[in-house]
């Protein structure tokens, strides 16, 4: 496969959009995908929002290794950085948002009480890549379906800001990649959850690529979603045993690859292969 760069021109605008708003919040709120906690952590947000309080949601956690969950939490957990882990389609987490944020502020609040201000308002800016689920927290956070969401990457395109149901006003950001991954192996994992558009990828690549990672990370997970009594240590000869298996044959006895990389990938991303963390924290 060719290396994977997606950069578009919104993007850019979004990066300087983050820098020229951060004065107007008080706290960050970054998804990651909990199943590649470093790969979905853009280096760019990082060094943008620095010196600002920040919590980071472990995102489609119910997708991700519960153990592995856990490890990232305490890793990732600093003074000024507060990790929580959610689910943001069902809820799950999300309670725990409004106390970690008062908590994060209390010296600020403290201090704006003490020269006697009322009515404390807490803004918050969203920030995350593509297809990590922004839209999703916000409307599940709002109670309403405010944000246009969807499965592709890239949907939400402009500033707004949110009312939400704990009091708390949220300014949404468009998602953002960087220009240039640092290897092949972050733009992959990118790839394999969805947050690169399908559509400029080499599908049947990406397949190939999905199955030789699960052969040597989730095995047991992968032959048992397939009925397989055993696994190759060749990635093609798996996908062609999973082709077989699920009856994704053409004429002349041949597998239709594309079909069995997209059912793949879609099985892999909702998490019918098993509860799969495609990272783990180095000890």
């Amino acid at each position: 496969m060719k290396a994977i760069h997606w950069f578009p021109g919104h993007m850019a605008k979004t990066r300087r959009e983050i820098s020229e708003n951060l004065k107007m919040v008080d706290a960050i709120i970054e998804l990651r995908d909990a199943r590649i906690v470093n790969s979905s952590a853009n280096p760019e947000i990082e060094a943008i929002t620095k010196g600002k309080p920040r919590i980071i949601l472990l995102n489609k956690s119910d997708l991700s290794d519960p153990k592995t969950n856990k490890q990232w939490m305490n890793k990732l957990k600093k003074s000024d950085i507060e990790v929580l882990e959610v689910n943001c389609l069902n809820g799950q987490g999300l309670k725990n948002i409004k106390p970690t944020l008062e908590r994060i502020l209390k010296d600020k609040h403290d201090k704006m009480k003490a020269k006697g201000m009322i009515n404390i308002k807490t803004r918050v800016m969203v920030v995350g890549i593509p297809n990590v689920g922004k839209s999703t927290f916000i409307n599940k956070i709002a109670n309403a379906s405010i944000t246009k969401t969807g499965d592709r990457p890239g949907v939400t395109k402009s500033k707004q800001w949110i009312r939400t149901k704990i009091g708390i006003e949220l300014l949404d950001t468009p998602g953002i990649l960087w220009p240039k991954f640092e290897n092949e192996e972050v733009g992959l994992k990118l790839a394999f959850t969805g947050a690169i558009k399908d559509e400029i990828m080499d599908i049947e690549g990406l397949g190939y690529k999905l199955v030789d990672e699960l052969s040597r990370i989730a095995q047991e997970d992968l032959m048992t979603r397939y009925k397989l009594t055993e696994l190759s240590e060749d990635p093609l000869e798996n996908l062609d045993a999973i082709g077989r298996k699920r009856g994704m044959m053409m004429s002349g006895g041949r597998i239709d690859y594309n079909r069995l990389c997209v059912m793949l990938l879609d099985e892999f991303r909702g998490g019918k292969i098993g509860k799969i963390s495609l990272e783990r924290p180095e000890v």
